[in-house]
């Protein structure tokens, strides 16, 4: 078998999750296979596994692929650089803004395939943990949740806010209320058959959370 060149290898991995990210936003991430892949590609059952042995192989360079595309880090840090002298509802203000616009570009994209990776948790465990497992790094998510702890702590140990819960029932009720509307914005989008189903966009959920936030920060009554 002759040499290839180590740019054709990447070339044609790119070509094999170019077309799964495709896949997943047509079907549940769940449900892709490896003939999928092959159908969408063209390339031999041969030519695929020459470079991937499984399904989840291919997604594991799929989500990497999306991180590095998809980077909302350098913003973060930008929103969190010098606050001291920023009033506490303009840096959230400014978080949540954040959140609502990679939401809005994102929500049939990154944030669905997240998702559906979610529900693969649950109801296979051992294999979302296979393909989760050598991911290296921090996700956007993470990393904004990292930094917001890092300074809604801050600002109680400053006395700006005055919690009306604890501060582990505040960190938990943030992340399931955006998980919730992550779920609900996207089931709304693909079945379009939620009551209500003209409010269920992430601007509008978002902005509801940021008011609530305000309020069991002690910030508003």
């Amino acid at each position: 078998m002759p040499k290839v060149s180590e740019a054709y290898i990447q070339n044609k991995k790119q070509q094999i999750i170019d077309a799964a990210y495709s896949l997943c936003l047509q079907k549940t991430v769940g449900t892709v296979t490896m003939q999928d892949i092959i159908d969408t590609t063209g390339f031999s059952q041969g030519g695929i596994y020459r470079f991937y042995k499984d399904i989840d192989e291919i997604f594991q360079d799929m989500l990497r692929d999306n991180r590095r595309k998809v980077n909302i880090m350098n913003q973060v840090d930008t929103i969190f650089k010098d606050t001291a002298n920023t009033p506490i509802q303009t840096v959230l203000h400014q978080v949540f803004e954040l959140l609502g616009d990679f939401m809005s570009k994102e929500l049939m994209g990154i944030v669905k395939i997240n998702f559906e990776l979610s529900v693969l948790a649950m109801n296979a465990p051992l294999r979302a943990e296979k393909i989760l497992k050598d991911i290296d790094g921090t996700g956007n998510f993470e990393y904004l949740l990292q930094h917001t702890t890092r300074y809604l702590e801050q600002q109680l140990h400053n006395g700006t806010i005055h919690l009306k819960v604890t501060f582990e029932e505040l960190l938990t009720y943030l992340i399931s209320s955006y998980n919730g509307i992550e779920m609900s914005c996207i089931v709304n989008h693909c079945y379009k058959k939620l009551p209500l189903m003209e409010w269920y966009t992430p601007k509008t959920q978002l902005r509801t959370l940021e008011t609530t936030l305000y309020y069991l920060l002690g910030l508003e009554d």
